[in-house]
């Protein structure tokens, strides 16, 4: 079993072989967090596409829903995602991350996990379209639920790590070429929760 690892809560940078992150654990306060949670809930247009494995045809195990500040399609997983217009509730959010990070981010892929049967398979945010090394800015809202990571060839590198309601996780360098990500299923009994990833499309 892969222990939990605790990062600094500070958004200092934390290193491992072929990875950096810097983790602001409170990054909205508890109130505007809440009111986050359900101001997205709400307004964003909500999907649920499938995705076709081994010639088999499943509806995603999650809702999603992408917005830019262009009109550039994205596409991952044999799925192409044409983006709404970004509104001003996360134009609000993406000028808050740029006040820690100087990447202009695009574009925002938002996941909503309903339950702990909703998951996200083990993939990198390695597409074309990010251009090589992308950074990846990782908002959470509501329920909070285990980050796994693996390296791609060191099998015995695997992280895990809590992501709790308002905070940021802010994936850079070369961490998407060198490891995958996993929000897994749980049986523990847990909230609902929305996943805002920012990155460039170049």
């Amino acid at each position: 079993m892969i222990k939990p690892i605790v990062l600094p809560s500070n958004g200092s940078i934390t290193k491992f072989p072929g990875a950096q992150f810097r983790y602001f654990e409170s990054f909205f306060k508890n109130e505007k967090s809440e009111k986050y949670f359900n101001q997205l809930q709400n307004e964003i247009h909500w999907r649920n596409d499938s995705i076709t494995i081994y010639g088999k045809t499943y509806p995603q195990p999650r809702l999603t829903a992408l917005y830019s500040t262009n009109s550039i399609p994205y596409s991952y997983s044999g799925i192409t995602m044409y983006p709404n217009q970004i509104t001003p509730l996360l134009l609000e959010i993406k000028n808050s991350i740029h006040k820690v990070s100087d990447i202009e981010f695009t574009t925002v892929l938002l996941n909503q996990y309903r339950d702990g049967k909703d998951s996200n398979g083990w993939h990198a945010d390695n597409e074309k379209e990010l251009g090589a090394n992308p950074t990846i800015a990782s908002l959470s809202f509501g329920g909070e639920r285990f980050f796994h990571l693996k390296h791609k060839t060191k099998k015995e590198l695997r992280l895990k790590i809590l992501l709790k309601s308002g905070s940021l996780l802010l994936m850079e360098g070369e961490t998407q070429t060198n490891w995958l990500h996993q929000i897994a299923k749980t049986a523990r009994p847990v909230g609902p929760r929305i996943n805002l990833t920012f990155r460039k499309i170049i």
